[in-house]
């Protein structure tokens, strides 16, 4: 079943709907606008909700962060293919201003990142890219900067081969 939604719908597109249900975005209001089909580019919003505001009426940092969390590992799995692991490995969020109604993230990757990774892996070694993803309001105005380290390496037999 499976198989035949990925191959008639295409694997962003199923990943964008499924992203749609699945549970702590549903909750929070976080929606994924758009993945391209080579998951290069992802744009999410989350508007501001009685079930995501916090006691003074703005977005609740625990949902701001939760709806950027998954997309540079998804991001990379994706574009590196299976003889990679990749994990976050921390992450920093500094709150600039209050997001007090819908706010925006637009992640990017390029080619670029992609030829360093694989580079910096090719030996066996851990990679740890840092990436930055922006959260805006519909105003423009930033709301909050996210700095996430990754781990990436390439797996035991793919090193072997």
């Amino acid at each position: 079943m499976v198989k035949w939604l990925t191959r008639r719908l295409g694997k962003a597109r199923l990943l964008r709907w499924f992203m749609g249900f699945y549970p702590p975005y549903l909750g929070a209001g976080v929606r994924v606008r758009h993945i391209s089909d080579d998951f290069r580019q992802v744009q999410v919003c989350m508007g501001l909700h009685w079930y995501n505001r916090n006691y003074v009426g703005t977005q609740f940092g625990g949902s701001l962060y939760s709806m950027v969390d998954p997309f540079f590992m998804l991001m990379l799995m994706e574009n590196l293919g299976r003889n990679y692991i990749v994990w976050d490995k921390s992450a920093d969020i500094d709150f600039i201003s209050p997001g007090k109604g819908p706010v925006f993230a637009r992640f990017s990757i390029d080619q670029g990142l992609l030829d360093e990774i694989r580079e910096q892996t090719a030996n066996g070694e851990k990679y740890l890219p840092q990436m930055r993803v922006d959260i805006h309001d519909g105003a423009g105005t930033l709301v909050a900067r996210v700095e996430k380290t990754l781990y990436v390496r390439l797996k035991p037999q793919a090193r072997q081969a």
